[in-house]
């Protein structure tokens, strides 16, 4: 190659680049010298401009997508921002869940091997903790006590071979019972006995007892009875009860005697008339228990005797005397009966 010609290829690459600078301002475009000299200048109103009256660049972001140019305008401290509340957000339901999860956690269940049952067999352990459930699949038998701390769920049948010992019995719902037998039995509200309530040891009631319907017992024991209507009796009335004291009067004259028999509802006095016996007093009967009020006194003579006495008695709240206005007959045997009502 001929080296006039290469010199003359540098001429024309530098003509043609200053030819592509004129070219450029011919059309109006700011050549690469002209943009390196520009100078600010400032306009009649005192406005200053920095590209020297030149063309605006062209704008970068005029050409990239719209996410592009949204992440280059977002604020480095509203991501950190919006990053710790996230964050925040995210501890908070973990944290609630975690609680919940706590609240209502299944307490596991553990079963016993082969192994694990041989070795309660012989040895004292203890197995699991109080949050785990002990699942035996296999029937258990308990040759010596069984002590339970805390309660006692039964799902199924329970059924026991021997004796029952409770200290306290608290039974909500209905109850069946066969066959029951109970040292005390303490009825906190009513009692209701569909059939046939039998006591072999008698019955002690404090309060008031009402029965709508008969009452039939072979004996019947009381203090106090009180009826407001009528008494029916089918049978004899048999007065029981401490026997009275008797004391002689002047009556019975010398060497008589007088005895008695019966209570202080009903009985008979005997009395036995000795040498001379004047008018007066026979016998004093003394009641064993005193009445609230003076009782209503009946006395009947026995046998012709006694019906040929002019008799007549005096009574008080704590006995009654029986005497007569005219004199007995000596050695002679006298009897009355005598009933006392209150």
């Amino acid at each position: 190659m001929d080296p006039s010609q290469a010199q003359s290829d540098k001429s024309n690459d530098v003509d043609s680049l200053e030819k592509s600078d004129d070219e450029s301002a011919a059309k109006g475009q700011p050549s690469a010298g002209a943009a390196q000299s520009a100078e600010p200048t400032t306009d009649k109103d005192g406005v200053t401009d920095a590209t020297g009256g030149a063309a605006p660049a062209a704008n970068p972001f005029r050409h990239q997508s719209f996410v592009r140019r949204l992440w280059n305008r977002i604020n480095i401290y509203l991501l950190l921002f919006i990053l710790v509340l996230i964050i925040t957000i995210g501890s908070t339901i973990s944290l609630t869940l975690k609680g919940r999860k706590d609240a209502y956690k299944i307490i596991s269940s553990q079963s016993l091997s082969q192994d694990e049952l041989k070795q309660l067999a012989n040895t004292d352990v203890t197995v699991g903790d109080p949050k785990q459930i002990l699942t035996v699949q296999a029937n258990a038998v308990f040759a010596g006590s069984v002590l339970i701390r805390q309660d006692l769920e039964v799902a199924g049948t329970l059924k026991l071979g021997g004796d029952l010992s409770l200290a306290n019995l608290t039974v909500t719902g209905a109850t069946q019972l066969e066959d029951v037998t109970a040292k005390n039995l303490t009825v906190g509200s009513n009692l209701s006995v569909q059939g046939t309530l039998s006591l072999n040891s008698g019955i002690s009631v404090a309060g008031q007892s009402n029965f709508n319907g008969g009452l039939v017992a072979s004996s019947v024991t009381t203090s106090t009875l009180k009826l407001n209507g009528d008494l029916s009796l089918t049978h004899h009335i048999t007065a029981g009860g401490t026997i009275p004291k008797i004391s002689k009067g002047s009556a019975v004259g010398g060497g008589g005697t007088v005895s008695l028999s019966g209570s202080d509802t009903s009985g008979s006095v005997a009395i036995n008339t000795g040498n001379s016996p004047p008018a007066g007093c026979f016998a004093t009967i003394t009641f064993s228990e005193a009445f609230s009020t003076t009782p209503h006194v009946i006395v009947t003579p026995i046998g012709v005797a006694a019906a040929g006495l002019n008799y007549y008695i005096t009574r008080s709240t704590t006995g009654f005397v029986i005497c007569s206005t005219s004199a007995a007959t000596a050695a002679q045997s006298f009897g009355f009966d005598y009933i006392v009502l209150g």
